[in-house]
């Protein structure tokens, strides 16, 4: 009786320790829904939906865009942080919602760093520096010359002062000891038209969005903000020539509100890497967007986040941007 006792009891243990593991290979049991903070046909948006549509295959559950965009991500994210952590809500987010948000303004509906749980990065987005194809500036240098010599008169677009470009705009001039006149539109397409034409002499922008325009040659691409050169522009030389340790990029990544089950977020994680290591998959991401190198871990990306938020708090104290 007592031997049939001890292994009822080992019987339970083992069930139990089993139990996550059943879990895991179970879900996901229902749809999932994924919040992207930007508009349908966006480029953020038709990335979730690339990646949403090879996930799906793999778990035989559909994955369902919900698109919230407005208020500098605010709205998406403030969405997904309050949605219920059950391993079937998800949040498809940018280094803005991630990152810069905190150091931009006040208040927000939403904390970055507790509200949420890391699954997984989908890949950085460089940006790149270019300038029309009148512009007397040939090299990062004579661009670099240009706006020495003519302090505050050297025009370059971007998307506004609390945007990655605007911001990238604001640093290279700082770290260089330059003044220089950063222009705002309401997008970049806006900003990439009105240097083509002729109104900007440079625009800032992520690579997706100029190079088109880039490849067609109605713009000289200059300089990179990443410290190692761009697919499809290895001949663009780095800020970082200019700036030892310039190094910036925006990025795209996968989180789930916070207290959502590990054993979704591991699945999650998992399935995410197989379908960013796919080659094919790669190339087409870097075709609309992000470089990726894997999803990496939950764990590695929480150790990024904080990097980024120690990065950008001084960032933005260098160049003097306060949150409104």
């Amino acid at each position: 009786m007592q031997r049939r006792t001890f292994n009822f009891a080992l019987a339970g243990i083992a069930l139990a320790a089993t139990a996550p593991l059943v879990h895991a290979q179970a879900w996901p049991e229902k749809p999932i829904r994924m919040v992207v903070a930007q508009p349908a046909g966006s480029g953020p948006d038709s990335i979730a939906r690339l990646l949403g549509e090879q996930l799906s295959h793999k778990w035989k559950q559909s994955i369902v865009v919900d698109n919230k965009p407005g208020g500098q991500n605010a709205i998406g994210a403030q969405a997904a942080a309050r949605s219920p952590a059950d391993g079937y809500n998800f949040y498809f987010a940018t280094s803005a919602a991630l990152v810069t948000n905190p150091y931009l303004f006040k208040s927000l509906p939403y904390d970055p760093l507790k509200d949420f749980a890391p699954v997984g990065m989908i890949g950085r987005v460089p940006f790149v520096l270019a300038v029309n194809t009148a512009s007397p500036a040939k090299t990062l240098q004579d661009f670099v010359a240009e706006m020495k010599a003519n302090p505050g008169k050297v025009t370059v677009a971007n998307e506004g002062p609390k945007t990655f470009g605007g911001m990238m705009t604001r640093l290279f001039a700082s770290q260089l000891g330059v003044q220089v006149n950063s222009v705002p539109y309401v997008s970049i397409g806006a900003a990439v038209t009105e240097t083509v034409g002729g109104q900007t002499e440079a625009v800032m922008g992520d690579v997706p969005a100029l190079i088109q325009m880039i490849k067609a040659g109605r713009l000289r691409p200059i300089a990179v903000t990443t410290a190692k050169r761009v697919s499809g522009l290895e001949a663009v030389p780095s800020i970082a020539d200019a700036i030892p340790g310039f190094d910036y990029a925006g990025f795209m990544a996968i989180v789930a509100p916070a207290g959502t089950p590990a054993a979704a977020i591991q699945r999650f994680n998992r399935d995410l890497d197989s379908v960013l290591s796919d080659k094919e998959m790669a190339a087409k991401l870097l075709a609309v967007g992000p470089i990726t190198e894997g999803a990496g871990t939950p764990e590695q990306m929480a150790a990024f986040l904080q990097a980024e938020h120690a990065r950008w708090s001084k960032l933005t104290k260098d160049i003097g941007i306060l949150p409104e």
